[in-house]
């Protein structure tokens, strides 16, 4: 990237890959603000309007705050702490402090992504893209609005959508295109569904 390419449109509607990058740094001090028991962000309004502020930053300013702001957050999860806390993130939702630094992993990733750079969900860590798979299929599992639903890669498989003895639909595809339409991130035209039509999600 360079100066003029940060300016230019993202994956992501509205943003630019500056934005992008400014939502990263922001988040990392936002999970600080997590791990330290403070609000993630004084409000919406104003976590919308510091990216924003950051997004026309140049390029080396963006990549300075990233890499300090990861720093800070690498700090914050150094220190002594009890893990099995609750803590609360955005909305009022609450999670394991435990799952803290995995929330960190998928901010990362996917929005590394999102750049349009050049990485794609194929360069994902084999790791990443099983246990973000596990994180969203449970995300969606009870959705009123997703039928019940096995998702599989041929290998390895999970049920979400409402429940049901059975599932009403199997989804198959390749593992990045199951994340990828399970993360809002591809429509799905890479997998295959049985039983009825691919189910659409709900935004995340």
């Amino acid at each position: 990237m360079d100066n003029a390419s940060v300016a230019e449109p993202s994956r992501l509607p509205g943003w630019t890959r500056g934005h992008v990058l400014a939502h990263l740094a922001r988040n990392a001090d936002a999970l600080v603000n997590v791990l330290e028991g403070r609000p993630m962000y004084v409000s919406g309004a104003a976590r919308d309007a510091d990216i924003e502020r950051d997004a026309p930053r140049p390029l080396d300013v963006q990549l300075t705050d990233v890499r300090e702001s990861a720093a800070r957050f690498q700090d914050a999860g150094a220190a002594p702490a009890d893990w099995s806390r609750t803590v609360e993130l955005r909305n009022g939702v609450t999670d394991a402090a435990a799952r803290v630094p995995f929330r960190r992993w998928v901010e990362v990733e996917l929005h590394h992504v999102d750049l349009g750079i050049g990485y794609e969900l194929e360069d994902l860590p084999a790791e990443f893209v099983e246990r973000e798979i596990d994180f969203l299929a449970a995300r969606f599992t009870g959705h009123a609005d997703v039928p019940p639903t096995r998702v599989t890669d041929g290998t390895r498989a999970w049920s979400t959508g409402r429940e049901a003895d059975q599932p009403e639909i199997t989804v198959t595809g390749p593992a990045p295109d199951l994340l990828g339409w399970l993360a809002g991130r591809r429509d799905g035209s890479g997998l295959r569904a049985d039983g009825g039509p691919l189910p659409v999600l709900p935004p995340l």
